[in-house]
């Protein structure tokens, strides 16, 4: 019978939970996820693997679940009153395109979602889909406030800063920095948002 058959799942919560939570982060950015083991996670977070699989049923809950709580300060979204604002707010800072541990982990992710279908299904679903909901919902706000072009395509415009300065990241080597993702925002993200999609004449 495994940890998860028993019947009984109590939850971990608290300090408790976050330390675990943490302790994977570190792990998956050490090794990546094929060689993340709950045996790992439990070792690092000074627990029982037990105690892992009575609050996640297995690693690719795990893994989203502390990657969803780096990410949980970028969460929801962000109301300063401008889009510029507001994707800056959303896309630096603790779990932001600058954080240094959320690229690391980010690459690790990227690896495995195309190696490991079930893992490319929970995050997707847990952690990806959220965040489309929190993107699309700083550019309808902004559209409402006429910032972006009625006709303007949310579902190409939304994940393209992250796209431009993922690639700048991974690809190039240059570093993220909220100068990096402002730039992007100035001369790409803004402009296409408030101009929308060109006339096309052929």
């Amino acid at each position: 019978m495994t940890p998860t058959e028993t019947g009984t799942r109590p939850r971990v919560a608290g300090e408790r939970e976050l330390e675990i939570l943490e302790a994977t982060l570190e792990v998956l950015a050490d090794v990546g996820y094929d060689l993340l083991t709950m045996d790992a996670v439990a070792t690092r977070a000074k627990a029982s693997k037990a105690t892992l699989y009575r609050r996640w049923k297995g690693k690719p809950e795990l893994v989203v679940a502390a990657v969803t709580h780096h990410h949980a300060t970028t969460s929801s979204a962000p109301d300063t009153g401008t889009l510029r604002g507001d994707l800056l707010a959303a896309y630096c800072g603790q779990g932001g395109l600058n954080d240094t541990q959320a690229q690391s982990v980010l690459a690790a992710v990227v690896t495995a979602m195309g190696r490991d279908p079930e893992f490319a299904e929970v995050y997707r679903r847990d952690f990806i889909r959220p965040k489309i909901a929190t993107s699309r919902a700083i550019y309808e706000r902004a559209r409402a406030r006429g910032e972006v072009h009625p006709d303007a395509d949310l579902t190409i415009l939304g994940p393209s800063l992250a796209g431009i300065v993922l690639h700048r990241a991974f690809l190039l080597g240059e570093p993220v920095t909220p100068e990096l993702v402002g730039r992007v925002l100035d001369e790409v993200i803004l402009p296409a948002a408030l101009n929308g999609p060109t006339s096309r004449t052929d």
